[in-house]
């Protein structure tokens, strides 16, 4: 198989079109703003006009270049090495097939797609193409993900029996994104465990492998956020609700008080385009996300605990939370054979990784180079596009992590996990 194309011989950079100009487009586009010579952005496809102008006035993209439908897009010649896929969930097949056959180098945001037929249908394309896929299980490629594989991979703690890996998602998150967000109903998305979890899922898999996950069982309900918790007195919206005083799940609070506070970032700028009192105000009084917690249609799992046993008789469990203080800070411990390992990722995420035979305790920094525009997900963000854009300037496929085959092999447990839930037993490969 050939390498990819490199735009590294000619010293010009990477050129790249970004589907999709919300959130999570904008957000690796910026690396093109930090490494121009290695990165640069000539076209957009986004229905929405602030979106899509926000992006071509940042960029400097050629109208001609500038679509509000991707189908557009794929209409043309192919004018750039890869593309940036970061369309809703339920629509990453549609582009990411049809520009693969245009052979684009493909990044596409997580999941991959939210059924196992069109995970198969997006790898095969890729596949009968010769396109990268790299999937962004941005997890993968931050630094205390990988020091924790390095340290399992080098005996130190000896044949790893058991992980036990908790996903805190943060009681105000969950209510902004699973109950009254784009992710609160699987109709229109997918369950909250492929939706939020599927990184941790494929760190799981990451982490165990050689070994290969066998059976699967998952338990998992909606927990507090259904009309019948709905407390006395409650309005159906927050902006006219006598006791949102005494609600931790109030949009106000949530919202109208970063505003208040000067911030204009994640979540603001997903329920206003430019954050202000007055665009924030309004948006709590007539959106989606000023409604009342307990009056959404959200029906996604609060909670719910996945348990995974591989073939050389090791097992994993993970759990799913909403309501924690911690914000997405993942806690992991590994218990091996002659000692055992206790992460922590949060702001400033350590490992403590403890000796049987010494009895002692060493300490792991892992700080996150990070360009400062892509700081996401503790500098994850960047990592994941610096490995993207050197696979396409050097040729070296070795550097994604997350391309086709490791990632539908762990959306596969995600499915099955799912299955397992919903049909009350455990599921066999």
């Amino acid at each position: 198989m050939t390498s990819p194309a490199s735009a590294e011989s000619d010293g010009k950079p990477v050129t790249c079109m970004v589907i999709g100009g919300g959130n999570r487009g904008y957000g690796y586009s910026k690396y093109a703003k930090a490494f121009p010579a290695e990165f640069k952005i000539v076209g957009v496809a986004e229905p929405r006009d602030f979106y899509r102008q926000r992006l071509q006035d940042e960029h400097q993209i050629p109208q001609g270049s500038v679509f509000k439908d991707w189908r557009d897009a794929a209409n043309k010649d192919k004018f750039a090495d890869c593309v940036i896929i970061a369309t809703p969930d339920r629509e990453h097949k549609g582009p990411a097939i049809a520009l693969a056959k245009k052979g684009y180098h493909i990044l596409l945001e997580k999941p991959m797609a939210v059924t196992e037929e069109e995970c198969r249908e997006i790898v095969t394309a890729c596949k009968e193409n010769n396109t990268l896929l790299a999937v962004c299980h941005v997890l993968r490629y931050s630094p205390w993900a990988k020091k924790l594989k390095e340290i399992i991979d080098s005996g130190e703690i000896g044949d790893v029996v058991n992980i036990q890996h908790t996903e805190p998602v943060g009681y105000w998150h969950f209510a902004h994104s699973f109950v009254r967000g784009n992710w609160r109903n699987e109709s229109e998305s997918a369950c909250s465990l492929l939706a939020k979890c599927c990184h941790d899922v494929d760190l799981l898999c990451h982490w165990m492998s050689p070994q290969k996950c066998i059976r699967v069982s998952s338990f998992g309900s909606v927990s507090h956020f259904k009309k019948s918790d709905k407390p006395k007195d409650a309005g159906d919206r927050c902006m006219d609700c006598k006791i949102e005083r005494d609600c931790p799940y109030s949009a106000k609070k949530i919202y109208l008080d970063l505003v208040k506070q000067g911030h204009v970032g994640w979540p603001l700028k997903v329920i206003a385009e430019v954050p202000d009192i007055e665009s924030v105000t309004d948006a709590l009084k007539n959106g989606p996300y000023g409604r009342c917690v307990y009056e959404c249609d959200n029906d996604v799992m609060s909670h719910q605990v996945t348990n995974f046993q591989f073939d050389n008789g090791a097992t994993a469990s993970l759990t799913m939370v909403a309501f924690t203080s911690r914000l997405c800070a993942r806690e992991v411990k590994v218990y091996g054979t002659k000692g055992e390992i206790t992460c922590d990722a949060g702001y400033l995420p350590k490992l403590k990784v403890f000796n049987f035979l010494t009895e002692c305790t060493r300490e792991v920094e892992c700080r996150s180079e990070s360009a400062g525009v892509l700081g996401g997900h503790g500098g994850a963000d960047y990592h994941l596009m610096r490995s993207f854009v050197g696979a396409l300037r050097s040729g070296n496929r070795e550097l994604i992590q997350t391309g086709s085959d490791e990632t539908l092999a762990s959306h596969l447990l995600v499915f099955a996990a799912e299955k397992a839930r919903k049909e009350n037993r455990v599921v066999e490969f």
